[in-house]
């Protein structure tokens, strides 16, 4: 379920954007504004993250690349990812840039353990991660490579243990992982196995940087459902001491915004219920 929703994400992100937007019905107006450090926005166009900043209601934003890809609102930190191997070239120029624009954490790779995606094994991951991130390490805090929530040895946290095994003198900081599954329950179950691995190996915390229902993989798809399920586990991941910071997938038509509105879940987003 894991890798064929995840297949799929390529084409849903560069299809997000001119997603059809989708009517829902509301039988009540949110009034009260969720405020959180924790909280940020996974985006491809940074034009789109306006509407779920106003009111402090995210402090934070990543777009699976090292540039912010246009202008963030005021007061929202952009946070680089080194997506993989595809990047490596125009890394050490570009991340210069980034971390003198006052840029406090670094990401690691994009799910390495997803022939789709980064692709790599645990010994390669690390091998590339001293190479590339390490050396910003005391220039920013470092975030592992985000994994998925599959199972097995070579991936999920199978892989992270794999990977933070190798990488011993890293300088990481931060445990990063995705999640797509069925149910609330579920998703608690596995980040908090995450944090658990985070605090086994010395992490200071951990972050959820991608994260839905299955269900809601389709742009437009289970508002009502995904709403639930975010008025559900954003208290959770807010009062958890553990997490240090998460970004539900994603910004966009079709997610958590309607047009340039907020959608059915981007108001469980960013509001109070």
């Amino acid at each position: 379920m894991v890798s064929f929703t995840k297949l799929l994400a390529a084409g849903l992100l560069a299809s997000s954007a001119v997603a059809a937007p989708h009517a829902h019905k509301h039988s009540h107006m949110h009034v009260t504004k969720r405020s959180s450090s924790k909280r940020g926005a996974a985006y491809n166009d940074a034009s789109t993250v306006e509407s779920l900043s106003t009111g402090g209601a995210i402090s934070w934003a990543y777009d699976w690349n090292m540039v912010a890809a246009g202008t963030l609102p005021s007061g929202v930190e952009f946070v680089p990812m080194l997506w993989g191997s595809k990047m490596f070239g125009d890394w050490f120029n570009t991340i210069q840039t980034v971390l003198a624009s006052g840029c406090s954490y670094i990401m690691g790779f994009n799910e390495p353990d997803v022939s789709a995606q980064a692709g790599m094994s645990p010994s390669d991951a690390a091998q590339s991660y001293t190479k590339y991130i390490t050396p910003f390490s005391g220039k920013a805090k470092l975030v592992t490579p985000s994994v998925t929530n599959g199972g097995g040895n070579d991936m999920g946290l199978g892989w992270m243990r794999q990977f933070l095994d190798a990488c011993t003198d890293c300088g990481m900081s931060v445990l990063a992982v995705h999640w797509y599954g069925q149910s609330a329950d579920e998703f608690k179950t596995f980040v908090t196995q995450a944090q658990e691995l985070a605090s086994k190996y010395g992490l200071e915390e951990t972050w959820v940087t991608e994260f839905a229902l299955s269900s809601a993989m389709t742009a437009g798809s289970s508002a009502q459902e995904s709403a639930d399920f975010l008025n559900e586990v954003i208290p959770w991941l807010d009062s958890q001491s553990g997490i240090g910071r998460y970004a539900y997938f994603m910004c966009a038509d079709g997610y958590l915004l309607e047009g340039s509105e907020l959608s059915a879940s981007g108001k469980a987003y960013t509001y109070l219920s």
